[in-house]
């Protein structure tokens, strides 16, 4: 006997599964980095939502970035996506216009023209217990992990990461590590004087991807901070207190963990393909 179609109660269940969505999607990314534990001044989520691509409209190719410009938008047209992830808000602080004389701007209205979809998870994947930060604490090896600010809704969220290394590293082994982690040659980096030498161990390092100057402000009793960018006179106060800095400048943070986040969505909805941008990148260079 031929299979019979599903019930018209089940059938919204059933082309779920069948075909993937901006709806499982946007659900997906909600259970890997909830929303509610952004930080109060981001501005997250389902950011621009072009009327033909409705939530329950098939969805088959993303591509993830961070940030979001003309290039990138270019990219998604030549891939045929229908969504773009980017990880920094591209609508940040109040729109009061729209032209197309803006690079910012011009790179939304092309998204809406092309029924292209822009979602930012941002502070929230940071917030994450499997997010970026902790990704950034996986550099140094095994140790006791957790939020530097714990929220206060849920204490395995919050901001930062800290690790308690079981077997303490010198500065130079953690420097390495980082290098290794980011894919990167070169670094900043401010050694304390208690650090000069290689006999001297680092035991609690604080991650914070992007700038973690404002984060850091908060805390006390770290042998190593590790970010992207922070104030020059905040990594000299650090120093001096007997804590080391590093810096890889400020994406470089973030931008190793977009081919974890494709895996994961890869995994949790078939059907759709998420690719990286080949030509987002840092702006900054050393040369």
């Amino acid at each position: 006997m031929r299979e019979s179609l599903p019930k018209e109660r089940d059938l919204w269940q059933y082309n779920r599964a069948v075909t993937a969505t901006l709806f499982q999607v946007l659900e997906t990314l909600e259970q890997l980095a909830p929303l509610r534990f952004a930080e109060p001044w981001d501005n997250v989520g389902l950011l621009l939502e072009p009327v033909p691509v409705a939530q329950a409209s098939p969805l088959h190719q993303a591509l993830l970035t961070i940030d979001l410009a003309d290039d990138v938008v270019s990219e998604a047209q030549r891939l045929g996506a229908e969504l773009i992830i980017a990880y920094h808000p591209p609508i940040f602080q109040g729109l009061k216009r729209l032209r197309s004389s803006q690079p910012g701007e011009r790179a939304l209205l092309r998204c809406a023209a092309a029924g292209i979809a822009v979602f930012s998870p941002h502070t929230a994947l940071d917030a994450a217990p499997d997010g970026v930060n902790t990704w950034l604490t996986e550099a140094f090896g095994e140790g006791s992990r957790g939020p530097c600010v714990p929220s206060p809704v849920d204490v395995s969220y919050g901001q930062g990461r800290f690790v308690r290394l079981q077997e303490p590293i010198s500065l130079s082994e953690a420097v390495a590590a980082v290098k290794l982690r980011l894919g990167l040659d070169r670094l900043r980096v401010a050694a304390a004087e208690a650090h000069a030498s290689a006999e001297a161990k680092i035991q609690s390092i604080a991650c914070c991807a992007g700038a973690g100057g404002s984060l850091f402000e908060k805390l006390s009793g770290y042998d190593l901070f590790v970010t992207g960018e922070m104030r020059h006179h905040d990594v000299r106060a650090r120093a001096m207190a007997g804590s080391s800095v590093v810096l890889s400048e400020h994406t470089h943070t973030e931008r190793g963990f977009l081919p974890v986040l494709a895996q994961r969505l890869g995994a949790a909805v078939p059907g759709v393909t998420f690719h990286i941008s080949q030509c987002d990148r840092e702006p900054l260079s050393l040369r």
